[in-house]
């Protein structure tokens, strides 16, 4: 039986500064094999190549991961500021309205860093260009010096609601995690619930009220070695059996369609 269809949103860059490329880093393609036992397939992320709706029909779910170009302010009513960083409109321009249909479908997505940033703006929210500049908030981007395992390691704790989605899932109540982001939530969008909280009161995990789909977004880094990660692996893995669920559901109904054609 094949594995349901986990699109990647890519991210855009150049190699060697001249040559343009679309690209999803191999620890997200991991993770979706691995963790959530989907194939992973990777998205371009301008609208030139891809569409929301060709999107929707060819993927299960959809994995919107983090990338170094922050959500144009604009798209969240704010002006431009060097605070703000780099940007990347086409990721915006194909990502704000993948997340809204996907959300109005019911069909699954799991969103990290940027990606949770984008959800929080694709649902109305704003964000704060760099958060380690507020009064009692903590210094969360990544280590500019280090290893690989130094950049991602465990940093801090994020504390959920007890009895809440993110308690329930990951069976605790308070995990450890990596933080490798600048910006974060400022006011949540419609129906975004903030489940967990870094200890500087940070959001770190949300869902989408009233959503009929898995409808999840992390502000860390969970796909870094995610099939060994104690918290990593169960994230994934209720994505992956979400992914799974509404693929049997468009098989079934692809099915029925046969038979009344025949």
């Amino acid at each position: 039986m094949s594995r349901p269809v986990v699109g990647i949103i890519g991210n855009q860059y150049l190699i060697n500064d001249q040559y343009p490329a679309q690209s999803a880093g191999e620890m997200n393609c991991a993770a979706v094999a691995e963790a959530a036992g989907c194939m992973p397939l990777i998205i371009p992320s301008d609208p030139r190549f891809t569409q929301v709706g060709e999107l929707l029909d060819c993927c299960d779910g959809v994995l919107f991961t983090g990338g170094r170009p922050n959500v144009h302010p604009e798209e969240y009513g704010q002006a431009e500021t060097p605070a703000h960083g780099e940007f990347d409109r086409a990721r915006d321009a194909i990502a704000l309205p993948l997340v809204r249909a996907l959300v109005e479908r019911g069909q699954p997505f799991l969103a990290i860093c940027r990606g949770f940033q984008e959800v929080n703006v694709a649902m109305g929210g704003t964000l704060h260009p760099e958060i380690r500049d507020l009064p009692g908030r903590d210094n969360h981007r990544m280590p500019p010096d280090g290893t690989l395992e130094e950049k991602f390691a465990l940093r801090h704790a994020v504390r959920f609601t007890p009895g809440g989605i993110f308690h329930r899932m990951l069976g605790a109540e308070k995990v450890m995690t990596n933080t490798l982001h600048g910006q974060g939530i400022d006011t949540p969008g419609a129906r975004v619930v903030i489940d967990g909280w870094a200890p500087d009161g940070t959001p770190e995990a949300t869902y989408i009220e009233g959503a009929r789909g898995f409808a999840i977004s992390v502000q860390w880094h969970p796909e870094y070695r995610a099939a060994e990660d104690p918290v990593s692996r169960p994230l994934f893995a209720a994505f992956g059996d979400a992914a799974r669920a509404w693929s049997a559901g468009k098989l079934a109904g692809a099915a029925v369609k046969l038979k009344e054609a025949g």
